[in-house]
């Protein structure tokens, strides 16, 4: 998913003042044993259905329950506040986040300012259109107005197509307002990351969408994201990850949203 680090970390003194006033609601997952005191702060922007959006004043998805998951079986706290993506990685280099929990790609660029955890998840690119708008390939779209989500591997993908500075790009803020610049017929195709993209045709079924994977997609990762340098951090993410895995909750979480039979 989301591709630009660099994006978030200009987002300026603004920003900065906006994530450390909270950005929105809180939630605490408390583990069952292990005894630590310490909350981790995870930032999140609850934006990216079925992986992180707001249920009334609570934060849920699939990031959130596999962290949840990853805390209980690692014995250690997290608390989640509501983040938007241009601040969110400011706030990890600020010491106001201690987590980004967000269906973060892992990326080499990334790995370079940032440490990830193992990856919990498995993406991919995903074009959608309008039925009989003639796309079968992401070569369809040159020519196109398309709608991506700013800043992120979608907008990458179809910055790379047709060139960054493009007229043919219309940039949003979120996926699902990318989609709807589809549905109301202001795009010709929009470009994101599959899950979001298939949780929005599910929940849109009126909107005649069809969606179609390019053979030249490459798979992404997704992984949780610390600070540089803060491998006890790292390491207890990395356990509970192992733990999870190793006991099918990451297959339980997978099987609930539909990414698994």
């Amino acid at each position: 998913m989301k591709k630009n680090w660099k994006t978030a970390l200009l987002a300026g003194t603004l920003m900065a003042s906006l994530v450390a006033a909270g950005c929105g609601s809180t939630e605490t997952a408390a583990p069952t044993g292990g005894g630590a005191d310490k909350v981790y702060v995870v930032g999140t922007d609850a934006s990216y259905a079925p992986f992180e959006s707001m249920s009334g004043d609570k934060i849920e998805g699939f990031d959130i329950d596999v962290l949840n998951a990853v805390a209980e079986a690692g014995g250690f706290k997290v608390e989640y506040k509501n983040t938007p993506w241009d601040g969110i990685f400011l706030a990890l280099n600020n010491g106001e986040r201690d987590i980004v929990a967000s269906a973060v790609t892992i990326t080499d660029e990334r790995k370079a300012n940032f440490d990830f955890s193992e990856p919990y998840f498995e993406a991919t690119q995903m074009i959608a259109f309008k039925k009989d708008a003639g796309i079968k390939s992401l070569a369809d779209l040159k020519g196109k107005k398309i709608a991506v989500q700013n800043a992120t591997t979608g907008d990458e993908v179809v910055s790379n197509l047709i060139g960054k500075d493009s007229k043919d790009i219309k940039r949003f803020d979120s996926m699902p307002l990318a989609l709807l610049e589809l549905q109301n017929g202001g795009a010709v195709a929009a470009v994101g990351d599959n899950g979001v993209v298939l949780e929005y045709v599910k929940n849109n079924a009126n909107a005649g969408f069809e969606t179609v994977v390019d053979t030249t997609f490459a798979k992404e990762n997704y992984g949780f994201v610390v600070k540089k340098g803060n491998k006890e951090l790292q390491d207890k993410l990395n356990a509970g990850i192992k733990k999870i895995k190793e006991n099918g909750k990451l297959d339980e979480i997978n099987k609930k949203y539909g990414f698994k039979k």
